[in-house]
């Protein structure tokens, strides 16, 4: 599957979960991170929509600094999400933004390599937001499928550096889905 499509399409799945949220949600916790509340999981994936531009444009993680850091999302966090989201697909959408060298902080890789790093934070962390507003929670099944197929190999790399917790059990019988959170640290 396309790489620029499955990172367009996770981001859509998230984006329904936006669209779903009311005022008192906001408040809510998630299932990702202990402390982690609905504005702040939002915040975390507008912080990396707005961080994927320059990185796929060449910039360096040193260039880019701290600019994204805190609060994004201010007293218009749909508007932000919106409008983050569709300048970091344009981002990957670009012609040679798959091939392009980018310089992440653990050094540098493919834009191909990076948009699926992308793809699979948006895609989780939209079973996460779907969990904290109890809203349809299940993922597209290509997706799953394309996800966890290219987590088999950064697996065990993204756990021993923290950024995926311990491996969750799974029920006999568990569908992809549930096995594919699992791996990511979820139970679902």
């Amino acid at each position: 599957m396309n790489v620029q499509d499955l990172h367009r399409r996770a981001v859509e799945e998230f984006d329904r979960r936006v669209q779903a949220l009311t005022e008192a949600m906001w408040d809510r916790e998630t299932p990702c991170c202990p402390g982690w509340k609905v504005r702040t999981l939002v915040n975390h994936l507008v912080n990396e929509n707005m961080w994927t531009p320059p990185i796929m444009h060449g910039s360096t993680v040193e260039e880019v600094g701290d600019r994204f850091d805190g609060d994004l999302l201010g007293d218009d966090p749909k508007g932000v999400w919106e409008r983050s989201s569709k300048e970091a697909v344009a981002a990957v959408q670009e012609d040679g933004a798959m091939e392009r060298t980018v310089h992440l902080s653990f050094g540098d890789v493919p834009g191909r390599e990076y948009t699926m790093q992308l793809f699979a934070d948006h895609l989780v962390h939209a079973w996460d937001l779907a969990g904290a507003i109890e809203a349809d929670g299940r993922l597209d099944p290509e997706l799953v499928e394309a996800c966890a197929e290219w987590f088999e190999s950064v697996e065990e790399l993204y756990r021993s550096s923290g950024a995926v917790g311990e491996r969750a059990d799974v029920p006999e019988g568990a569908d992809a889905q549930t096995h594919l959170l699992a791996r990511f640290g979820r139970s679902a």
